[in-house]
């Protein structure tokens, strides 16, 4: 038999519990402030540690108890104080991740698999984004380290000496992805943008084009695929190189726009390599506006395998990421540093893979 106050419903002549608020005594629960866990007490006509345990350990109240506090709970509107209950066990079932932008759905996925994960094992995820390049990740990281989060989840590898002093302090597991390095905070899973880019240049000289255009935006990681790009192809001795950047992170607009700042210059490539499908898209876009043949007189290639790649027109050929799998990783890492076990792998490189439609 379960240790807790009857439900005030079996007691004899007791009557339903009413709104907060209501004759008969009861101030309002909102009146002095936020709602208590003594407040669902008095309205369910139960003790505050069965409140508690209806909370946090259902399986010693009864059926009709757990009724009649979640009844009160959602009169009231009473929102657990996870932070306070956590002082004990010093967790606080919080996991926050950092991205730049959820303007397009390329960290989507990730996020989705990471949050599914956390969320099996009870946990929340709270989302920051840091912007291009990441000049809110101090003031992010300092807002959320103050409300200690179990784990927190960065985007790239490059941060301020500041933010690394204050993670390394913080002692919670720090998983870094979307990139490579063998000096991490702490975990990391990703993959290499400079290999991306030499594969990149390696196949569309394989296939004979010889005039080549980059269409980039200007954060790092997209740099890095440049840098990777360009030095393949000075080792094809290919030493010329039209391209047009724009901020991060790119759009179909400014896919656009810099193709017809290439074209209009008087440089005519053979093929274009772009850092995002959205910005491949603009490319085909305005290469089909102007007359040109896809690929008959410009190959274009970009990068992510967005959900719209295969169905542009002629399809686009790009560069594929496994994003769930980068989430998974990540949730299973923070997971096992949280629990105090050996992460095995705490590099873990998930690669990439070279997808040829027909645009090129």
């Amino acid at each position: 038999m379960s240790h807790t106050d009857p439900p005030p419903g079996r007691r004899r002549g007791a009557a339903r519990p009413q709104a907060a608020g209501a004759e008969g005594g009861r101030a309002s629960a909102r009146s002095s402030g936020s709602v208590t866990l003594d407040d669902v007490a008095r309205l369910a006509g139960v003790s505050p540690i069965t409140v508690s345990r209806v909370l946090n350990r259902p399986e010693l109240v009864t059926a009709d108890t757990i009724e009649v506090v979640r009844e009160a709970i959602a009169r009231t509107g009473y929102v657990p104080n996870l932070l306070a209950g956590g002082l004990a066990s010093r967790r606080s079932r919080l996991v926050a991740a950092l991205v730049p932008t959820i303007s397009h759905s390329i960290f989507a996925e990730a996020i989705e698999a990471l949050t599914d994960r956390l969320g099996e094992a009870g946990y929340q995820v709270l989302l920051g984004l840091s912007g291009y390049p990441a000049a809110r990740e101090d003031d992010l990281l300092a807002a959320i380290l103050s409300r200690r989060p179990d784990g927190i989840l960065l985007t790239g590898i490059n941060h301020s000496p500041e933010t690394r002093r204050r993670l390394l302090a913080a002692k919670i597991p720090v998983v870094e992805t979307w990139d490579l390095t063998p000096t991490p905070i702490d975990l990391l899973i990703g993959f290499s943008h400079e290999k991306v880019g030499r594969a990149v240049a390696d196949h569309l000289v394989g296939k004979g084009y010889r005039r080549f255009g980059l269409v980039g935006a200007s954060d790092e990681r997209a740099l890095k695929r440049r840098k990777g790009f360009v030095a393949a192809l000075a080792a094809h001795g290919i030493t010329e190189v039209e391209s047009s950047s724009v901020p991060a992170p790119g759009s179909l607009r400014q896919g656009r726009e810099a193709l017809a700042r290439i074209l209009d210059g008087g440089f005519r490539p053979d093929a274009v390599f772009c850092s995002s499908d959205a910005m491949a898209h603009g490319v085909l876009t305005e290469a089909q506006a102007r007359g040109l043949s896809v690929p008959g007189d410009l190959a274009v290639l970009g990068f992510g395998n967005l959900d719209f790649s295969a169905h542009t027109h002629p399809a686009l050929s790009t560069v594929g990421i496994d994003r769930q799998a980068i989430g998974r990783h990540a949730a299973e890492a923070m997971l096992a540093r949280i629990e105090g076990e050996t992460v095995a792998e705490p590099v873990i490189d998930v690669g990439f893979t070279l997808i040829e439609r027909a645009s090129t």
